[in-house]
């Protein structure tokens, strides 16, 4: 692999070419490489916002960003922030380094200044490396509160789990039918990713008394589970085969089942053994039903 760019190099080359641009009126650091002692390797992004006075040439032009080196791949998006259309460049360099650009026009900066908001973006922390117009002296500080999710409601904690068990019919159906695709596609999209990882942040929120922040998709749940809960994990994950699935869906079930009533225990909230007890009853008939 290249060697990498120095993290004051490629800020340095970041700041350059901003300072020359007419158009970038502010240029802010923002994400982990922003936060002290964050844990970086040579695979961090560079997390970097461009407040600009007209979006239009970097929405509709990928040209501008061959400033830094030759793009390797990237991948455009486009959101809103307060109301404000906002748009998101990444790009993966030939020399290997990924930098995620954020284009704001300079009236929605105005607006977070002015109303004292913070947005997901800036609240986990920034740092300012440009600003010919002072736009960036009233911004609020990070509360560092925005990505970490809320104690869970009673009601939102039975929702999920009952959303969790009415999958795992799918899933039994699904591999009865020898149909894996659509069984792991309930299994380890719906049922991984959407509602055991959700679970699982409770879980490790509890350790933290609600102050961790969670990382994309499941990263840093090795570094925080308990050893054994890890173990339990990694053992919901199987290859093709059918039977090695339904082994899968029981090992889920049951680390499911030992999470959320960990959660339900911390919060006082009753867990569902009953809606438990009945759906597992069913899993098993369906796994032992003869295929014809």
């Amino acid at each position: 692999m290249p060697d990498m760019l120095s993290e004051a190099e490629a800020l340095g080359r970041i700041v350059v070419w901003a300072a020359q641009h007419p158009l970038v009126r502010a240029v802010v650091l923002q994400s982990s490489r922003a936060v002290e002692q964050a844990v970086l390797d040579r695979f961090s992004d560079y997390d970097i916002l461009l407040v600009v006075s007209d979006v239009r040439p970097f929405a509709e032009d990928n040209a501008w960003q061959r400033f830094f080196a030759e793009p390797l791949v990237r991948f455009g998006d486009a959101g809103q922030v307060l109301e404000i259309e906002t748009y998101a460049r990444l790009v993966l360099y030939q020399d290997h380094t990924k930098v995620d650009y954020t284009i704001w026009p300079v009236e929605l900066l105005r607006r977070v200044v002015e109303r004292q908001e913070s947005t997901e973006l800036l609240d986990w922390g920034y740092r300012v490396l440009l600003d010919k117009d002072g736009l960036t002296a009233g911004l609020p500080a990070p509360s560092r509160s925005a990505h970490i999710p809320p104690r869970p409601t009673e009601k939102q904690y039975q929702a999920l789990i009952e959303e969790f068990w009415w999958e795992t019919i799918y899933v039994a159906k699904n591999l009865w039918r020898d149909e894996l695709v659509f069984a792991q596609y309930n299994l380890d999209v719906v049922m991984r990713f959407e509602l055991l990882l959700r679970m699982l942040e409770w879980r490790i929120e509890l350790d933290h008394d609600w102050s961790w922040k969670p990382g994309v998709v499941g990263r840093g749940l090795k570094r925080h589970l308990p050893p054994d809960l890890w173990s339990a994990l990694e053992r919901t994950y199987v290859g093709p085969e059918i039977e090695q699935n339904w082994e899968a869906l029981f090992a889920m079930t049951a680390f499911f089942r030992r999470a959320a009533m960990e959660v339900g225990q911390a919060l006082e909230y009753g867990y569902p053994v009953e809606l438990d007890r009945g759906v597992s009853a069913y899993l098993e008939e369906v796994r032992r039903l003869p295929r014809s």
